[in-house]
């Protein structure tokens, strides 16, 4: 189970029309229905890795330890598995920002985890992307945001709760 953060497990900050990034661990909000889903996702077996590009500390418009902060707050929240954090902005040619699979495949190395049976979940085309390519099912939270939609997720839904049983289905499903 890979889930984006922003959008996904908390409430982003919008601009705009296009989402953001919380700046500070006071501003993470836990979207509805968000932990109870976890629980149900955890109870089933699945291992949840959070994978968050967060492009603003290439930028230097925040810093590591923030961002780091931010995560911790979310993973006690939400009892997740793990945080993997893309600090990098598209020029620097990294192979772990999204829409490329680097987080995806290297969580999945660590942890021993079958691509073909896991889910990621997101509410950016990046991720979508990020997930097909890596070879999971993709499950697409659709706010819409005034930017690119994703092609052909596998399922889009309002909300990560509303995905839970179609994810456990695939997870459990035999590769």
């Amino acid at each position: 189970m890979f889930l984006d953060r922003d959008g996904v497990l908390n409430g982003p900050v919008i601009r705009s029309g296009r989402p953001h990034p919380p700046e500070t661990v006071a501003e993470v909000r836990v979207l509805p229905g968000v932990a109870d889903a976890c629980r149900q996702l955890s109870a089933a077996g699945l291992t949840l890795v959070c994978i968050t590009n967060q492009p603003d500390i290439a930028r230097g418009t925040q810093d590591f330890g923030t961002v780091a902060a931010i995560n911790d707050r979310v993973r006690e929240l939400l009892g997740l598995d793990e945080m993997v954090v893309c600090p990098h902005d598209d020029r620097d040619g990294c192979l772990c920002r999204k829409p490329l699979p680097g987080m995806i495949l290297d969580a999945a190395s660590r942890r021993g985890l079958d691509v073909a049976r896991s889910v990621t979940v997101g509410d950016r085309w990046r991720d979508v992307d990020a997930g097909r390519a890596a070879g999971t099912w993709t499950v697409f939270i659709d706010w819409g945001y005034d930017e690119r939609r994703p092609d052909h997720p596998d399922l889009t839904v309002k909300d990560l709760k509303e995905a839970v049983p179609w994810i456990i289905d695939k997870a459990h499903s035999p590769s």
